[in-house]
């Protein structure tokens, strides 16, 4: 599809293609956009399908847990089918079927058919972004590297800040279909441009040998484990079921390594984790990644459930970070183009760090414009620290293996988000269980905070069950706010972890390398 083209340049990108692109660089920015933005549309749209389809709360969940499932254990197959295809062959047919699955989802006739079709479209979109990564490294010039990276990176970090917004409109005004919809003609008209307008990429000779074991291991591995990750705050993580799963998961990822590492031609090579700032880059997006996704989930629990805003409040509210995460990217990627990422990943990380903490202070009466102010503050550093770290770590590589590098990049990317959800939302409850017992043992009969309670109860005219009651409520609403803050207070360590990381990601602008040795003695 789309007639590969018959030479390429040395670097494996396609010869006289490389001056213009930018329109090629948008068209992929597109796919990729609208495809992150589906899934943060549709998280706000569960509880009104949770109704029209008549399930519980956990059956609904699995809308968006399969998803997650399907689209984590797709992605280390990515570098072989770009070898073996091309990669802009796979990324038309992967944006093409996420329109054609987004359709699918839209004429949904139950819930098990809603759940299915999911399936298929986490399969389209966890193919989407390490392709459009492997893409942009193949199509632009080495020393504009960073300046493409940090557009690119505009899909990665505005999308599930905008998400809400829209899904919340969508939802409000023109139906759950819509949710799905909207997809269809963006989807089908980037694979119309991608075909067009993408310069082709041919596929790589003598790497093509399909890695039957690995793949496997792989998919059952990961599926096994971002399934634990992501019921083990319902199912409790030290039930037997969620043990024996994640145990099950771990062992064959770790069968999946020791595969991989044995042989010539494995489907993800990760003996290029064996290059120390390429290794050092994965662990700072990783920490990154756990610290983005606890801020996403926990902010519109803070909104909805304590502040009372609505679903489309709640996505206006933290549409400045939105903005300021769109504007830090191009100017991060400039900066790194310049003067190398060091200077640009420090200052990000610690503007993330710092105004993470003061989301920590967040309560009952924090206004609405300090809540927007803090979160833009706080994406305006995420912008800048992200996308400088993750290039340096790809540029430390030959550009022939790209796409490998991307697929690892993302898969712990993936695995990062889930985690770091399933580990914050535990917390979140934990911390909730404890301040609600402490606060409540300060409430019994007999203590002084109900002594003093008792009077001010009968001035409102609620005494006996009616003053329990709403001492209850309240206890429950402190309890919660006291928890937020903890958890808010985690991931802002987890960026003062990443602060001093930062610091050897390196100086000075590197162009990626086109024929270097990948660490492990095997050329890329």
């Amino acid at each position: 599809m789309g007639g590969e083209c018959k030479g390429a340049a040395p670097n494996g990108s396609p010869s006289g293609r490389r001056d213009g692109f930018w329109v090629p660089l948008f068209v992929v920015v597109t796919g990729a956009f609208a495809a992150i933005l589906n899934n943060t549309m549709v998280n706000v749209g569960l509880p009104k399908l949770q109704v029209i389809f008549g399930v519980s709360t956990d059956q609904i969940q699995w809308v968006l847990t399969a998803f997650m499932l399907f689209s984590g254990v797709v992605i280390p197959v990515t570098g072989y089918l770009g070898r073996s295809f091309g990669v802009k062959r796979v990324y038309t047919l992967t944006v093409a079927l996420f329109a054609l699955t987004s359709l699918l989802c839209a004429m949904a006739w139950s819930y098990g058919s809603l759940v299915v079709f999911r399936v298929l479209q986490g399969i389209a979109v966890g193919a989407i972004m390490p392709v459009s990564m492997t893409i942009i490294y193949q199509l632009v010039p080495p020393h504009r590297i960073g300046a493409a990276l940090g557009v690119w990176g505009v899909s990665a970090m505005a999308a599930p800040a905008i998400g809400p917004t829209l899904g919340g409109y969508l939802v409000d005004h023109l139906g759950w279909h819509f949710l799905f919809l909207v997809n269809v003609p963006v989807g089908f008209v980037s694979a119309l441009l991608a075909y067009l307008l993408l310069p082709a990429f041919p596929p790589q000779a003598g790497r093509n040998s399909f890695d039957r074991a690995g793949f496997l291991f792989s998919i059952a591995g990961l599926f096994l484990l971002l399934l634990g990750l992501s019921q083990g705050h319902k199912e409790g993580w030290g039930s037997y079921y969620i043990v024996m799963v994640l145990t099950a998961g771990c062992f064959l990822l770790v069968l999946f390594v020791l595969t991989e590492l044995d042989r010539p031609d494995p489907m993800l090579n990760l003996r290029i984790l064996a290059h120390p700032l390429f290794a050092l880059s994965v662990v700072v997006t990783t920490i990154m990644t756990v610290a983005l996704f606890g801020a996403i989930f926990l902010l519109p629990l803070y909104c909805q459930q304590l502040r009372g805003y609505t679903p489309l409040q709640t996505g206006l509210l933290l549409m400045p970070s939105a903005i300021a995460s769109a504007l830090a990217m191009p100017v991060s990627g400039y900066i790194f183009d310049r003067y190398g990422p060091r200077y640009p990943a420090v200052v990000g990380a610690l503007i993330a760090t710092v105004s993470s903490f003061y989301l920590a202070t967040l309560d009952l009466n924090s206004s609405w414009r300090h809540i927007q102010v803090i979160t833009a503050i706080r994406g305006l550093g995420i912008g800048l620290a992200m996308m400088p770290v993750t290039t340096a770590g790809m540029n430390a590589l030959p550009r022939q293996v790209a796409g490998e590098a991307s697929a690892i990049v993302n898969t712990f990317r993936q695995v990062a988000a889930s985690f770091g959800i399933a580990c914050l939302s535990t917390l979140l409850q934990d911390r909730q269980a404890y301040h609600r017992s402490i606060l409540a043992e300060g409430l019994s009969a007999g203590t002084p905070g109900a002594y003093l309670a008792q009077p001010v109860l009968k001035g409102l005219g609620l005494g006996g069950a009616a003053g329990t009651a709403l001492l209850g409520r309240l206890v429950e609403q402190q309890a919660f706010v006291r928890a937020i803050q903890d958890t808010f207070l985690v991931a802002a360590w987890l960026g003062v972890a990443v602060v001093p990381l930062c610091l050897f990601v390196g100086n000075r602008a590197a162009a990626p390398r086109t024929g270097a040795p990948v660490p492990g003695g095997r050329e890329g």
